[in-house]
């Protein structure tokens, strides 16, 4: 039996049942469902999950305006969120990763391909919460504990998603290595994902942003990939 936690946020009863039934039987008991994004916020105050299943069509506050506000806070940030929606436009899934959803999966959708991500979330979380103090990165004033989900640089804190985290530790690691966009997905979310390389462009354009004044330390090859700055 699975003991992660799972938050399901979605308002049509019909769905949360079917998530709840595949769930259930996959060995998943652990689980609470909420109909509203102001329900979720609430759920949160005494129950932590491991991951949230959310939609983007919600009463009062959607979605997108909830993940929004669970990765801005650092006690929320780093549990892994993935959208559910009906909308699945390139722009729309581009959307979902700038407000820090770790995946999206569009509806209507296989019980078997949302089980098959969900255990791929968790097993990615759970493989980088066993890390230890051995995986703490510096690299200059930037400083990566990838055990606690820490970073700082030059002394600030600063808050990422966990796909932004994944991403900035793998390039990091191996200064001036040249990684293209395929190589990212792959490391970050596993072989077969299906993102697009625009959304990982999107990821960067994130990173850049919360590295204010030291962004130039991620490097854009052109017409490969990705860097981190050799100094």
């Amino acid at each position: 039996m699975a003991k992660e936690k799972i938050l399901i946020v979605e308002d049509e009863e019909d769905i949360q049942e079917l998530i709840r039934y595949n769930l259930e039987k996959e060995g998943f008991r652990n689980l609470q469902v909420v109909d509203s994004g102001e329900g979720a916020l609430e759920a949160l105050k005494t129950f932590s999950p491991d991951l949230i299943l959310l939609d983007l069509m919600l009463p009062g506050m959607d979605g997108l305006a909830l993940c929004r506000q669970l990765k801005s806070v650092p006690d929320t940030a780093a549990i892994p969120i993935i959208m559910l929606t009906a909308k699945s436009e390139e722009t729309d899934i581009i959307i979902g990763l700038e407000m820090g959803a770790d995946d999206y999966i569009a509806k209507p959708f296989s019980n078997k391909v949302l089980v098959a991500r969900i255990r791929s979330v968790l097993r990615r979380r759970k493989q980088s919460l066993a890390d230890d103090g051995a995986g703490i990165l510096k690299r200059g004033g930037l400083v990566m504990n990838r055990g606690k989900r820490e970073v700082a640089l030059n002394g600030s804190s600063i808050t990422m998603t966990f796909s932004e985290f994944e991403i900035l530790y793998m390039l990091a690691r191996r200064p001036g290595w040249v990684f293209t966009r395929n190589q990212i997905v792959n490391e970050v979310k596993g072989d077969d994902y299906p993102v697009t390389e625009r959304a990982i462009d999107v990821q960067i354009v994130g990173l850049r942003k919360k590295l204010k004044g030291s962004e130039d330390m991620i490097e854009t090859v052109r017409g490969v990939g990705y860097r981190f700055k050799n100094d």
